[in-house]
């Protein structure tokens, strides 16, 4: 089926923007995406039009809200002034078409903390293994096999010497403490949707293995809290080279995470680094 959205989108920008990382190329111009048990592949036929090899309800049960197709960031944009933000604006406007996914939960807690001082290929080749390893084997709607991201319970049962094969390093004990965690109850997903900013932030940070950028992923890509502002050490060079009086955060709020992944994904593009 073919979908004409009211917006520019642009899935190669949303494929290199570092917020996912299970995306597959497929063809010159779409991608194979798995969420949860289901795949589906994606063409981009224009800036505003796409393909899907899905029906009218399981886009509209399914993929319109993953693709956060139902958000104005036309609205988002207006924020951001040429004159007075002149990096911003320009990387607002190379990066037209990103948007954040709505992504699972669990599985950003997860691939948030694979992320931590890896680049975008390691991270990729790890995420793929644990679902190898530990994650549901199935079929997508060509008949092609893949593996579902894995479960709490699954990943709770998964050997140690399973989850070494997956080139964790030393993240594969704040991989497995996580797992516990959520496995057992102490941390819930269902909880953290329902929390103010503040305590949400605290509660992932109580976890081991968890700090403040990891906190920042997981709010912004796992529970689309769109103010939150992963900063690592290529944000923190960004904002310092850019902003050297300061980020101004205040001013724009509450969509400073959206911002973030402008000026990520353009300084990615222009130095050529998998950052």
């Amino acid at each position: 089926m073919e979908i004409r959205i009211p917006e520019e989108i642009s899935l190669r920008k949303i494929a290199e923007s570092g917020q996912c990382f299970r995306w597959r190329r497929a063809g010159e111009n779409g991608y194979k995406i798995p969420f949860g048990n289901r795949m589906v592949k994606i063409e981009q036929l224009k800036p505003d039009l796409l393909r899907m090899n899905c029906d009218e309800e399981e886009y509209s049960a399914v993929w319109r809200e993953y693709l956060d197709l139902n958000t104005d960031y036309g609205k988002m944009n207006a924020k951001i002034r040429k004159r007075k933000d002149p990096f911003l604006w320009s990387a607002m406007n190379a990066q037209r078409g990103v948007r954040i996914l709505r992504q699972d939960t669990w599985e950003m807690l997860i691939t948030s903390i694979i992320t931590q001082n890896r680049n975008i290929p390691a991270i990729q080749k790890s995420v793929e293994l644990l679902s190898e390893k530990a994650g549901t084997k199935l079929t997508d709607p060509e008949g092609e096999t893949f593996f579902a991201f894995p479960t709490p319970e699954q990943l709770h049962n998964l050997p140690d010497d399973c989850l070494d094969c997956c080139k964790l390093g030393y993240r594969t004990g704040y991989i497995r403490s996580a797992a516990e965690a959520v496995y057992s109850g102490a941390v819930s997903p269902d909880e953290l949707r329902k929390l103010p900013d503040a305590e949400c932030r605290s509660r992932l940070t109580a976890l081991t293995g968890v700090g403040e950028k990891v906190a920042a992923c997981v709010m912004l890509f796992g529970l689309h809290r769109l103010n939150a502002f992963p900063m690592d050490v290529w944000m923190k060079r960004i904002t310092a080279n850019e902003y050297p009086g300061g980020y101004p955060f205040e001013e724009y709020s509450p969509y400073n995470g959206v911002f973030q992944q402008y000026m990520f994904a353009y300084y990615r593009e222009m130095t050529g680094r998998n950052f």
